[in-house]
């Protein structure tokens, strides 16, 4: 697909549908083709990341080196039923510098996935599949990482969106630890129609304190294996590592996300003042919007060393509630940095192991797992036995409160699940089904559900029965003709009125 010129941003709908209307498809490229011309050879990513990869900051980020973004991690069956999600997340105010773009979607079925592409193909330059979100929210989802072992599930769902889709499908994984199963899940990937397979170099289980080092000889192993362009990440905080990480592996780009958060100029080898980058990416959110969480969580982590010097701020921007007043604390916090600056001694260093001043864009290094006394929030939880010393913060709240409370899983009460779909089941349902499925079926068939409050057989006959009593005033005909109307629309007023 060569590049559109500016005024079609890329591949907009409009340039696409105009193509359709005369009778002419736009070629879908694939693999190399699609990375050399689509994705106009892209070295440097910026990661999906949820609630930070948005259009402001993308645009920050293309400023500043970035030359391929990725949306953030959208949910494949939400997008298809919410309108508002859509337009929220990528229907939004048309931005022509925003390209090349690929828009990420989690899904776990083929049919649901493809859909939802199908609404976002028109907005993008291809549709990447998350194989790699390890948190607990995509365990209980059964998506991201936990897909990974479902290799029929993960063919049908590549299969049918490489040939249903106008542009390309793409993949970004975790590896396994064992090299070759690594290998032999790419190619699979590969095989079904993937044309970009983005490798993060850790296992599911490598994820927040226990991150630990990204593996580059997976990510080598499986750039050598397959025949369609690889991405690496892991382990980027700086231009060098790109570059070491590009000559090590012979991927075709780097994908950054930490380290992009922490320094969106890394991609150009620079390390700015803080409060130019802050300031900058404030303006461009007043010209394209987002929530304010998601602007308080970028200043959190742009700000990050300069807010442990700064505790009384650090309050501050954690409870503005405005956007003006998040400009106001980060223009407190510049003043304070240059203050500093004005004051500092010659040959003064900078404190607590940092490689540069506090107020200069630099890498967070996440504390290491396998250190004493570092534990991850899941394995805490996972350790319940009334230790106050091995829970995590949270309970230890609710354990204030009520002292008495026990978090042994194996105490929590067992559910009886719902016949229809799984969820917990009504005590007193007469179908044995959640409420939702036992008002389904209960106005199907014209049945009662005293458990569920739900009384659409009664009311029919109530209403038929009102309806025989008013035969002595009315003709045959129009009794006959009454008894079904007035059933009828007791039956819907019993749907309507039981809702939720």
């Amino acid at each position: 697909m060569a590049v559109a010129p500016s005024g079609c941003a890329g591949t907009r709908p409009g340039c696409r549908n105009a193509a359709r209307a005369s009778g002419r498809e736009m070629p879908k490229l694939r693999g190399e083709a699609f990375w050399r011309e689509t994705l106009r050879s892209a070295h440097y990513v910026v990661a999906p990341m949820v609630d930070q990869s948005e259009l402001a900051w993308r645009l920050l980020s293309r400023r500043h080196g970035a030359q391929l973004c990725y949306t953030p991690m959208l949910h494949a069956q939400v997008f298809l039923r919410d309108a508002n999600y859509r337009r929220e997340n990528l229907y939004g105010e048309a931005c022509p510098e925003d390209r090349p773009l690929i828009v990420q979607f989690c899904a776990n079925d083929p049919e649901v996935f493809v859909q939802a592409a199908l609404l976002a193909q028109d907005y993008c330059d291809a549709i990447d599949l998350n194989l790699g979100c390890p948190q607990m929210i995509a365990k209980r989802g059964h998506y991201g990482a936990f897909l990974q072992e479902e290799w029929d599930l993960l063919q049908r769902m590549i299969l049918l969106a490489n040939e249903k889709l106008s542009v390309p499908i793409t993949c970004k994984i975790r590896v396994f630890p064992d090299i070759d199963k690594t290998v032999k899940y790419a190619q699979m990937l590969e095989k079904a129609g993937c044309q970009l397979l983005t490798v993060h170099g850790r296992t599911k289980e490598q994820k927040g304190p226990l991150a630990g080092v990204a593996s580059w000889e997976h990510i080598q192993a499986v750039r050598k294996a397959v025949n369609i362009p690889v991405f690496a990440n892991g382990n980027i905080q700086c231009l060098s590592d790109v570059e070491e990480c590009i000559r090590k592996t012979g991927v075709h780009g780097v994908m950054s996300a930490e380290g992009n958060l922490h320094n969106p100029a890394l991609f150009e080898g620079r390390n700015p003042l803080v409060w130019e980058m802050a300031e900058e990416y404030l303006e461009i959110v007043r010209k394209y919007p987002c929530p304010l969480s998601y602007v308080r969580a970028h200043l959190f982590k742009l700000w990050h060393h300069t807010l442990q010097v700064y505790q009384q701020l650090r309050e501050e921007l954690a409870k503005v509630k405005t956007l003006e007043g998040i400009i106001d604390v980060n223009r407190e916090l510049k003043l304070r940095c240059q203050e500093e600056i004005a004051n500092q001694k010659e040959g003064e260093k900078p404190k607590e192991g940092l490689p540069f001043f506090h107020w200069i864009c630099q890498p967070y290094i996440r504390p290491g797992g396998t250190e004493k006394g570092v534990r991850g929030k899941r394995a805490l939880e996972e350790e319940e036995d009334g230790n106050s010393e091995l829970l995590s913060k949270n309970k230890q709240k609710k354990k204030l409160r009520n002292p008495n409370k026990s978090f042994d899983p194996s105490l929590k009460p067992k559910y009886a699940k719902c016949d229809q779909c799984g969820n917990p089941k009504g005590n007193k349902c007469v179908f044995n089904m959640c409420r939702g499925c036992c008002k389904k079926r209960a106005f199907k068939e014209v049945a009662d559900c005293p458990g569920h409050g739900l009384l659409f057989k009664t009311k029919y006959e109530k209403s038929l029965s009102w309806q025989h009593s008013q035969r002595g005033i009315q003709t045959p005909e129009i009794s006959q003709r009454g008894d079904a109307e007035v059933g009828e629309r007791a039956v819907l007023k019993e749907a309507g009125d039981s809702t939720g």
